[in-house]
């Protein structure tokens, strides 16, 4: 209640205080009107007997008004070219973006491949003959369960390791089952060919434990999904992971890669080409269509000032004295406007005055919202201990449950098995009397059949006979049925013609009856003399439709725009012109906010992205450092990922622990992603300190050795003194490096009790004892 209170007050005055602001504004732009209608009158009284001007005004009224269409209809057509260029630029720009896209993905998708191959190799001087292999998709896995580590041995022959080249086996033992050799299936290097040839390719598991067992000596059977059977019986089960076989298909996604890369980047630049060319089509149209509305206006202001012109001369006379009521009619209104601006102003300001101090309610709600936080701790805590017995009870609940169904289960599958072997019992005798039947069934079956074969042959006769009669009777119903289609058809034409034809009269003469009722609902007249009041001549040429269609449209269009006489005209303009100046004034006014608040937003972007980068290298340069000390060697990195735009990117943890290759921390182990976070950690902290930091189990994953480590840099950091460290651990080695201690101990069955011991003392007193 309090807080609603305080929140209606600052309402109320944030409301008073902008009311007070438009109601001055208000009395601004009534003097200034009231200012600007006495000037008017003066004019009005200076100008009151000038009409000797009238017919010059009149031509070039209609001079202005040809202008004026000219350039109109010039200025739609620009209007319609500029907005094609645009849709055409936006389009070529969305096209060119997506190209640019893809192709960045692609180069990094390429560099991190071949940045995580190169690292993969061990001795520069000689390559490995995996990366001369070319594998068909698929087979990858195949590949390097059958051979493993062999294919890192390299083709040169000053290696210390490495492959030979020798001539294929003259007569090779063939495979058993027909499977076919992995050799198929790689290409890039004869020096594989001899035991390639002795491996073959089985397409399921079960394949490979069947066909294991005739396997000669020296082959091997491997599935596509990395299963590989030996002579010898050496079994390795479908999805074990190897080296090789990722290395593979690493090596088969850079070619991808890199042929997909060539095509983007060629779709790049054609689609930026394209771009620009849409761009500058784009600026011309909409250079064109300025000098249009350029022209325009200098034609709408011209018009316009010939048509006042006009005006003002044609009624000057008539309406002088009607203007001056009006402008009195006016003033009086501004009068009254102030007057009632100036009361609201007083109220508005009393209001003001009157509001109360919000600080008291302010300082209370402070007080309520610490013993508001004090109470809700107090009942988070009873409430998580409430639950933590309801989850318990529950448990026990579903597993009382649980073995309740099972017995039952158990129960009903033990007297369906009973009445199951009932079953089969009862159905074996029907079985065993049924074949005593039928054991003398061949023999009548036998005469039965040399029966029916008699009675078939003379039925066959039989039917020879009746389907050539039939096949006659067919072809002259045939013939009928045709002749009888074709009569219909030309029957069933005539009458669709005739009630075409019947229909189109009667269309025509309602369209003749409601011409001529037209006629004489708007003409007055007979259709037959329309010739007589238009004026045409018998014989004579008529007039194109079109033009006369058009010219009847702009003279219905004109007496329609003229409308009644409004003697309030004057008046009404002038308050038109007041609002148009006060909107084009606030539109001014926005364009300048709008302005403005892009400049800022830019300068806090480019101040954004030097500040981020500034603080991501400072903490790169110590998350590599610590990285070194952690882990007593390797290097990492980090670096921003998906975007150019520092400020949208993503954030990429590269790390290459000693003797392993450079990869993301989501391939490292769980000890190894533990050290990597506590370097980045720490590389944050020492960026940019925190007064307190919490460590929950991160030495969990770590042996005695990291933990050592882990110890060591955390005492140094806390030896900074700017920042604290809270630990929670079980592990002793970390517990024994703490300043204190903290812990729960139990003391009697069911008390709990918090023990703290300060080490530093403990020693102390250990020393003096």
């Amino acid at each position: 209640e309090i807080t609603e209170r305080a929140a209606a007050d600052d309402a109320r005055r944030a409301s008073l205080e902008v009311s007070l602001r438009e109601l001055r504004d208000r009395k601004l732009r009534l003097a200034e009107r009231a200012e600007r209608l006495a000037r008017q009158r003066d004019e009005l009284d200076a100008h009151a007997g000038d009409v000797a001007a009238l017919v010059a005004a009149e031509a070039e009224l209609a001079g202005a008004q040809e202008k004026l269409e000219a350039s109109r209809a010039e200025l739609a057509q620009s209007e319609s070219a500029r907005a094609a260029a645009a849709g055409a630029a936006a389009e070529a720009f969305a096209i060119f973006q997506a190209a640019q896209s893809v192709m960045t993905r692609l180069e990094a998708e390429e560099q991190a491949l071949a940045q995580v191959l190169e690292a993969g190799d061990s001795d520069k001087r000689w390559p490995p003959l995996i990366d001369s292999l070319s594998v068909e998709p698929g087979y990858e896995t195949a590949l390097g369960a059958a051979l493993g580590d062999d294919l890192s041995a390299p083709l040169e022959e000053q290696a210390p390791a490495h492959w030979r080249t020798l001539e294929p086996f003259p007569s090779p033992i063939a495979l058993p089952g027909g499977t076919k050799p992995l050799s198929g299936f790689v290409k890039g290097s004869r020096a594989l060919m001899r035991r390639l040839s002795q491996i073959g390719v089985v397409d399921s598991e079960e394949d490979g434990r069947r066909l294991a067992e005739t396997l000669s000596q020296g082959q091997r059977l491997v599935s596509r999904g990395g299963g590989l059977w030996r002579w010898d019986g050496l079994t390795i089960r479908a999805g074990t992971a190897t080296a090789s076989a990722k290395r593979l298909e690493q090596l088969n996604r850079l070619k991808d890669v890199r042929v997909k890369l060539e095509d983007a980047r060629r779709n790049a630049e054609m689609t930026e080409s394209g771009s620009a060319q849409a761009r500058a089509a784009m600026e011309q149209a909409e250079a064109a269509e300025r000098c249009a509305r350029e022209a325009l206006r200098a034609a709408d202001a011209a018009y316009a000032e010939a048509r006042d012109s006009q005006a003002d001369l044609k009624e000057k006379m008539a309406g002088l004295a009607s203007k001056l009521s009006a402008h009195q009619e006016t003033a009086d209104a501004i009068k009254a406007d102030q007057a009632e601006t100036g009361a609201q102003e007083k109220e508005a300001a009393n209001g003001l005055i009157s509001l109360p101090d919000t600080e008291i309610a302010r300082r209370e709600i402070a007080k309520l919202r610490g013993e508001m936080a004090e109470l809700r701790s107090l009942q988070l805590e009873r409430q998580s201990a409430h639950d933590n017995l309801a989850r318990a009870a529950e448990q026990r609940r579903r597993r009382l449950d649980d073995i309740a169904r099972e017995l039952e289960t158990w129960r009903q599958r033990s007297d369906g098995a009973a009445e199951r072997m009932d079953q089969l019992a009862e159905r074996s005798q029907k079985a065993n009397q049924e074949l005593a039947r039928l054991s003398t069934r061949p023999a009548e079956i036998a005469e039965q059949r040399d029966a029916l074969l008699t009675k078939v042959e003379a039925a066959q006769e039989s039917r020879k006979e009746a389907a050539g009669r039939l096949a006659e009777a067919e072809n002259r119903l045939a013939e009928a049925q045709q002749k009888l289609r074709a009569a219909e058809l030309d029957a069933s034409t005539s009458r669709e013609q005739r009630v075409r034809a019947e229909g189109a009269v009667e269309q025509g003469k309602q369209a003749v009856e409601s011409l001529a009722e037209r006629i004489v609902e708007k003409l007055d007249c007979n259709p037959e003399e329309l010739a007589e009041i238009a004026e045409l001549k018998e014989g004579a040429e008529w007039p194109e439709m079109e033009a006369v269609e058009r010219r009847v449209e702009r003279l219905q269009i004109e007496r329609e725009t003229m409308g009644p006489v409004n003697l309030r005209a004057e008046q009404e303009i002038s308050e038109l012109n007041e609002q148009v100046e006060t909107l084009t004034t606030e539109r001014d006014d926005l364009i300048k906010a709008i302005g403005k608040l892009r400049l800022g937003i830019a300068e806090l972007n480019r101040e954004g992205r030097q500040r981020l980068l500034a603080s991501f290298k400072e903490v790169d340069q110590h998350f590599q450092d610590l990285f070194v000390r952690l882990f007593g060697g390797g290097r990492a990195h980090l670096t921003l990922t998906d975007s150019d735009d520092p400020l949208d990117a993503g954030l990429e943890i590269m790390a290459s622990p000693p003797g392993k290759r450079l990869q993301v921390l989501s391939l490292l182990s769980g000890g190894e992603q533990a050290l990597t976070a506590l370097a980045l950690l720490f590389g944050v902290f020492l960026t940019n300190p925190a007064p307190i930091c919490v460590l929950d189990e991160v030495d969990a994953p770590l042996d005695d050795a990291n933990v050592d480590r882990f110890c060591s840099l955390l005492s140094e950091m806390a030896d900074t003194g700017r920042t604290r460290f809270l630990v929670v651990t079980h592990h002793h080695m970390t517990m024994a490096r703490m300043d204190r201690l903290f812990g729960v101990t139990m003391a009697e069955r069911g008390v709990s009790q918090l023990v703290s011991v300060d080490l530093a003392q403990a020693e102390e007193l250990r020393a003096v004892g």
